[in-house]
């Protein structure tokens, strides 16, 4: 079954994304990464939230979001071969 993302949860971890790499140009602070830390814990209560909501495994939402950004290309594929395989059933 294919596993249903909102724009949300993919925004929320892109902005996990862009605060990981802000905190890591520099030097290790816990001011530095806080930012990050909060960005991931807001992103993982949302996948948790969402998977629930829709009855998903939340391991298998979380992994399809962290595909979603971190290689776009490979989830439209993935995407791609869903649909082709939905439309001929």
């Amino acid at each position: 079954m294919p596993i249903k993302l909102s724009d949300e949860l993919i925004q929320l971890q892109q902005a996990t994304v862009a605060a990981q790499q802000e905190a890591q140009t520099g030097p290790y602070s816990a001011e530095a990464w806080n930012p990050w830390l909060e960005a991931a814990q807001v992103s993982q209560n949302a996948i948790t939230e969402h998977a629930k909501a829709t009855d998903q495994s939340r391991f298998d939402v979380e992994a399809e979001v962290k595909l979603a950004v971190l290689n776009p290309e490979k989830y439209a594929e993935k995407k791609r071969k869903e649909a082709e395989k939905a439309a001929k059933k």
